[in-house]
């Protein structure tokens, strides 16, 4: 695309924070999509590594740490220099993003985040129990916040990168297409309890949040360096809480290690193990099967959630299982195999691989719907890195589908600018994919016949249940 539409103006300041891999790429996308005072627009973060991109744009830049103690006197004033409605784009990790969204809203000014950051120190803290450490955790504080709310306050964005965010939008247009498939005569759902009853009436008995990043590196790995395709520290943080999964109601058994929770929405379950340390069996259309990662993600909860379907007693009739599935690069995979082999000692170095660094590979992230009546369906992004190069600097494939998902947030937060504290689940999806698709590559649909028991049993007896390919007693790696 040679001429980018530029979709709306930010009045007021922009506030970046964090400019590591996330950060750098988003720049260019603000940059060609929105209008805005150049003048006001500061990034904050801790490194100042690629400092050199702001220095040439004439962007301000304020080399610190966010953190609890002084993310009031930071921001506050950032955030209202000058007049206009300003924009906070917190792109960074170990900050709170409950507390600053919150001061966003008292001082009128939009927020958007990938991810629902605690302050430093909460994922490791070890006087918390697990359900303590959990996103499930987290979002019942921000959803506490939320309803507290009153009507018509400022928007926040939470969560809306590529996941969460992007996923819970292919998620609908998925449903959509096995739904025309099936030749299902249903009118597109208008609200949240429509898409619970749609999802149903499909048949979905679960959702994997199935991705495959095949990216590899001119160099191989060293050992004692963690290499990623994103943050390492994000990574590593959400790897080592425990392993989360929305809860479908057709499930008729949990792992030994698996614990409810005692309050809130009820609707994911928690094990007793870190999610990168948890595998899962899956399916993406480049690898075909695969094993995957079960490691903590927001739309876990927040897509099983947001489908459910209740009785006039509030009781789930209806939930899908929903959950990560992640591949990541070789490179990471090894990295987590030297971290856990030395009993999760994160090693001292971090690498996040740059497009110029990557000789080929895509990331290959979509939803797998599984249990209807075309038995899956994989919806999703194929991005490569030689396309993400041709269209936008400074990121790999994965980065490409993390930033255009902020740029869609943005663009839906501007246009709607009293929406309070909203999930990705709650967004307008096709208008948000709409901001989003010049960025992905090839947006694919692909059926598959196959199910978690192909295959099994092998050469050993297993645990399984053939009355039902899709419960995750078959799914969990045992």
């Amino acid at each position: 695309m040679s001429n980018w539409p530029v979709h709306g103006k930010i009045t007021g300041p922009i506030v970046m924070i964090g400019f590591g891999s996330i950060g750098r790429g988003t720049l260019p996308l603000i940059e060609r999509h929105f209008e805005y005072d150049k003048s006001r627009f500061v990034v904050i973060g801790p490194d100042d590594a690629d400092r050199a991109l702001l220095d040439e744009r004439g962007i301000r830049f304020i080399k610190e740490a966010v953190t609890k103690d002084n993310y009031k006197t930071l921001l506050e004033p950032l955030l209202t220099v000058g007049g206009g409605q300003g924009f906070c784009v917190n792109l960074s990790v170990d900050t709170g993003s409950l507390d600053i969204m919150q001061l966003c809203s008292n001082l009128g000014a939009l927020y958007i985040d990938t991810v629902n950051e605690p302050w430093l120190g909460f994922y490791f803290d070890h006087s918390k129990g697990a359900s303590e450490r959990s996103n499930y955790a987290l979002r019942e504080a921000t959803l506490s916040a939320k309803h507290a709310r009153p009507a018509g306050t400022t928007t926040a964005v939470s969560c809306c990168g590529a996941n969460p965010g992007m996923v819970s939008w292919f998620v609908k247009q998925g449903l959509l297409n096995i739904a025309a498939d099936l030749g299902l005569q249903i009118p597109e759902p208008k609200s949240r309890e429509d898409w619970g009853r749609l999802a149903q009436t499909v048949g979905v008995k679960g959702i994997h949040i199935a991705e495959r990043d095949t990216q590899r590196a001119r160099q191989p790995k060293l050992p004692g360096v963690f290499v990623n395709t994103w943050s390492v520290e994000g990574f590593v943080s959400e790897g080592m809480q425990p392993a989360e999964l929305g809860w479908g109601t057709h499930e008729t058994w949990m792992p030994e290690n698996g614990r409810e929770h005692e309050a809130g929405c009820k609707a994911a379950i928690y094990l007793l193990q870190p999610g990168a340390n948890t595998r899962v069996r899956s399916w993406c259309p480049t690898p075909g099967a695969q094993y995957g990662f079960l490691v903590t993600h927001n739309e876990s909860i927040s897509i099983a959630d947001y489908f459910t379907v209740r009785d006039e007693a509030r009781k789930p009739v209806y939930r899908p299982t929903c959950h990560y599935a992640y591949h990541p690069a070789n490179d990471a995979v090894l990295s987590l195999h030297e971290m856990f082999g030395a009993a999760g000692k994160v090693q001292d170095q971090h690498h996040i691989l740059e497009e110029n660094e990557i000789v080929d590979g895509i990331d290959e992230l979509g939803v797998l719907l599984y249990g209807h009546g075309k038995n899956a369906y994989w919806y999703g992004s194929q991005l490569s890195v030689e396309e993400t190069r041709r269209i936008a600097p400074y990121q790999n494939a994965t980065g490409m589908q993390v930033t255009s998902a902020v740029l869609a947030g943005m663009v839906w937060a501007l246009e709607n600018p009293k929406a309070g504290i909203v999930e990705a689940d709650e967004m307008d999806f096709r208008r948000c994919l709409e901001v989003q698709l010049p960025y992905l590559g090839p947006v694919t649909g692909h059926y598959t016949d196959w199910t978690p028991l192909d295959g099994r049993p092998g050469f050993f007896p297993e645990d399984i249940d053939t009355s039902d390919p899709w419960q995750f007693r078959n799914i969990l790696v045992r």
